[in-house]
């Protein structure tokens, strides 16, 4: 499993221990982050936009079953938060081994809209 941390943006190959993911006009950006696994990383969350949105992070499974769910508001786990509008917002995550993650938020219509993004954990 894993604990809620992020890593370095850009295009560096080079995994840090801090990541920023701006939303506007309801896209992340970067759309894609990379993170050191078995290392914290603390992942800032900065909502630009004047609605909500939320950042869940993980497997195929995690998000068929948000795709489908009905949890309006996330704040339990690290790896599911919701942001509100105009607010920034950090989780901290530790990824146990290399994966590659989809980032998506699932409010309606925002995934299908192109609110998608990719968490890639490598060894360090």
């Amino acid at each position: 499993m894993f604990a809620l941390l992020a890593s370095g943006c850009g295009d560096s190959d080079v995994p840090s221990t801090e990541a920023t993911i701006g939303i506007h006009f309801s896209r992340f950006a970067p759309e894609a982050v990379r993170v050191a696994a078995g290392t914290p990383v603390t992942i800032t969350l900065r909502n630009d936009d004047p609605i909500d949105h939320e950042w869940i992070v993980g497997s195929p499974q995690v998000h068929e079953r948000h795709r489908t769910g009905t949890e309006p508001f996330h704040a339990e786990r690290p790896t599911e938060v919701t942001i509100p509008a105009l607010s920034t917002l950090t989780t901290t995550v530790t990824f146990e081994s290399a994966a590659k993650y989809a980032y998506i938020c699932h409010l309606p219509g925002h995934e299908a809209y192109g609110m998608v993004g990719t968490l890639q954990v490598v060894e360090p």
